[in-house]
């Protein structure tokens, strides 16, 4: 905090007046991290198709090299915290997941995904995937490149309607 402090050029007390307390400056940290992810999808749902606004999105979050760690803040913070900021972490979390079942959903309309496929479903998959492959993204030896070009084959795929023999397990 001192060293947070020192580049705010805040003392003690006026870090504590602009920001409450520590829990306080991480929830505004971690709402400005949800914002600029949401304003990176937006800003790629203006120029693509919606099924190339979730592969360019995995893309861009995989492998990113210009940001300081791959792995994803919202996950992280949702598995290391608990009450407030977990709480907030999930809820920026399932809007996420609302914005890819949306898109999943335009992306059946434009024939782009089977209409046999659950939109919902298929979020909830994606975001565990991306989360995932964000975080072995971070393992050294790891083909990040390989394993999104895999996942990147599997949404192409997903115009096809899901196959019989496969059974979901509950």
């Amino acid at each position: 905090m001192k060293d947070l402090g020192d580049v705010l050029g805040l003392k003690p007390g006026s870090f504590y007046g602009a920001f409450e307390s520590k829990e306080g400056l991480f929830l505004l940290a971690l709402d400005r991290y949800a914002a600029d992810g949401a304003a990176r999808l937006a800003e790629l749902e203006v120029s693509l198709e919606p099924l190339e606004v979730l592969i360019d999105h995995l893309r861009q979050v995989v492998l990113a090299t210009d940001r300081p760690a791959r792995a994803c803040m919202l996950s992280k913070t949702l598995l290391e915290t608990e009450g407030a900021l977990k709480a907030r972490a999930d809820a920026h979390l399932s809007e996420m997941e609302a914005r890819f079942a949306t898109l999943f959903r335009k992306a059946q309309s434009a024939a782009d995904i089977h209409r046999a496929h659950d939109p919902a479903h298929l979020a909830r998959r994606y975001q565990a995937d991306l989360i995932g492959l964000r975080a072995m993204a971070e393992r050294p030896g790891t083909d990040a490149a390989t394993l999104v070009a895999d996942s990147v084959a599997g949404l192409r795929a997903l115009s096809e309607p899901p196959r019989a023999d496969r059974v979901a397990e509950t």
